[in-house]
């Protein structure tokens, strides 16, 4: 018999009584199928789900998007790494583009000072996630490829307050919202975290001074940033000298711990507790925050809530301080010999000639001058 006897044309190569068979297969195991189908994509949206959750619960950044379909069709290269000290209309352009993503460069004026070191700082940390001590200020080819992005920067907290700020430890980083919407990024300096004992010179009306002339005392702390969740209450205007030092235009929000201006703010936490900003950004800073404007400072470890609103580590009188007293000066009595010189005549007989000499005779007086 041929293949073609044993396998007929009609059922198209498959012997007649072996289809039904091949069918009922089919039928016993198409809901199984289906069934596991669909556990497994059932399986697969729960791990993308989860990883989605625990990636965004293990970020201390807030949320910086990168929206590649509204990147500008035109973008400007660039050819050569700015740094401090360089001038250009590339510089400028740099400068805009900060200030547009709500950075603050200073001037906008081509030349790349020390506030568009910071800002770049600010820019580095936030958005590159490049570690506080590994930034470098400078923009390179491959940054500002960056920078041209459509970056969306979001919160991370739903504030009760129109505006509120947000604070990350971490980062050394500070933004200012409004409305969901950053207003303000800025470089920061919070509290180095260690004990210190100093001298410091308190204004009237600061705590600790209930005078009304400026006294100086000695007294120790632990130069901590809590985290947690606090609001403004209180501000100064100008320079003020306080517990924890020069502060200007000081913005209160855990008792004597501020938002302030600072002439250092470096890469590093460097101050009592205050988180520090720029100058050239303190002298508006104040305009934008008001009374009762939440904020949340992230440390990255536990999330702000679960501190509450812890107050700073109370400062106390340094026991080693010591008051010294000015110095007096007792005045010291100089004594001066002037010399003075008296011609006294002297009569010698000679023979019956009479000489007169002058014989000089010295004799001394004594006067007395006092210098304070």
């Amino acid at each position: 018999m041929s293949f073609r006897d044993e396998f007929p044309d009609d059922f198209g190569g498959v012997e007649p009584d072996s289809l039904p068979r091949i069918y009922s297969t089919l039928d016993r195991w198409r809901f199984a199928l289906v069934a596991f189908a669909v556990l497994m994509t059932v399986i697969a949206v729960g791990v993308l789900s989860n990883g989605s959750e625990n990636s965004s619960s293990e970020n201390s950044n807030p949320d910086v998007v990168v929206d590649t379909s509204s990147v500008p069709l035109i973008t400007v290269p660039l050819d050569r790494t700015l740094e401090l000290g360089m001038k250009g209309d590339d510089v400028l352009r740099v400068q805009q583009r900060l200030k547009d993503l709500r950075f603050d460069p200073g001037p906008i004026d081509g030349e790349f000072g020390q506030n568009t070191v910071q800002a770049m700082w600010a820019f580095e940390k936030l958005v590159m996630s490049v570690p506080r001590e590994r930034a470098t200020g400078v923009v390179t080819p491959s940054t500002w490829a960056i920078m041209q992005s459509n970056l969306i920067i979001k919160p991370r907290r739903i504030a009760d307050s129109p505006n509120h700020v947000e604070i990350y430890l971490p980062e050394q980083v500070m933004i200012v919202f409004k409305k969901d919407e950053p207003v303000l990024i800025t470089h920061i300096s919070s509290g180095t975290g260690v004990p210190w004992c100093e001298e410091v010179k308190i204004d009237p009306g600061e705590e600790g001074n209930k005078t009304d002339q400026q006294i100086k005392i000695g007294i120790c702390g632990e130069a901590v940033t809590p985290a947690g969740i606090f609001y403004f209450y209180n501000r100064r205007t100008g320079m003020r000298e306080t517990k924890l030092g020069s502060l200007y235009n000081p913005v209160y929000f855990n008792y004597n711990i501020a938002v302030h201006g600072a002439i250092l703010v470096p890469l590093k936490p460097a101050s009592h507790g205050c988180v520090r900003i720029p100058m050239s950004v303190a002298r508006y800073f104040p305009a934008l925050v008001a009374y009762g404007d939440r904020v949340y400072v992230f440390d990255g470890i536990k999330e702000p809530e679960e501190y509450g609103s812890p107050i700073p580590p109370f400062d106390k009188p340094d026991p080693n301080y010591t008051t010294i007293a000015a110095e007096t000066t007792l005045p010291t009595i100089d004594s001066t010999t002037i010399p003075t010189v008296t011609t006294l005549p002297s009569v010698t007989t000679v023979g019956s000639v009479t000489t007169t000499t002058n014989t000089s005779t010295t004799t001394s007086s004594t006067t007395s001058s006092t210098t304070p």
